[in-house]
């Protein structure tokens, strides 16, 4: 049961008597003097601040969120970008590798074909050397035979048969 109904809190020395008293002489003071409404008016200046504060936060966050899904998306761009660039830094290395096969190819070809080049013209050459050798060889057999010859007769009987000629002519 509340203590006021008793009559023990109604007698002049109960200091709880008193205490209810200057509260409520306390809250008439306040209500006239306008501190509710100013009470009120400062909660609602707060709600405001409050309101304003959440409406930012979620401003922000929407803002953000926006960010948010256009980075993806650029991300999403960008690796998509560097699929494309890897497939075709891949097909530029495959069509490098033709080309380089191609041209391998072709220079080994030419240097074979410079290679037998030189074969056939060296052949020539060591058959030409040869040759020069042999005939060299041949004429100083021979000039070897015909001073053997010389020197073996005293004269040659085709000399001796030319000069016998010219003499017989020179007579006539």
């Amino acid at each position: 049961m509340p203590a006021f109904l008793e009559l023990e809190f109604w007698k002049l020395d109960n200091p709880e008597l008193w205490v209810a008293v200057g509260m409520i002489f306390f809250l008439a003071i306040l209500w006239f003097a306008g501190g509710f409404k100013m009470a009120g008016a400062a909660l609602d200046a707060k709600a405001g601040k409050i309101k304003t504060d959440l409406d930012e936060a979620a401003r922000l966050r929407a803002e953000a969120e926006a960010m948010l899904a256009d980075i993806r998306k650029q991300r999403d761009a960008a690796e998509i970008q560097g699929a494309e660039m890897l497939k075709a830094a891949q097909d530029a290395a495959k069509h490098f590798e033709t080309e380089a096969k191609a041209k391998l190819e072709e220079q080994i070809q030419r240097r074979a074909e410079l290679a037998e080049r030189r074969i056939a013209n060296a052949e020539a050459q060591a058959s030409a050397e040869v040759k020069a050798a042999a005939a060299e060889l041949a004429a100083q057999m021979a000039e070897g035979v015909l001073v053997a010859r010389l020197a073996g007769a005293k004269s040659d009987p085709l000399i001796d048969s030319a000069t016998d000629q010219l003499a017989t002519r020179l007579k006539v």
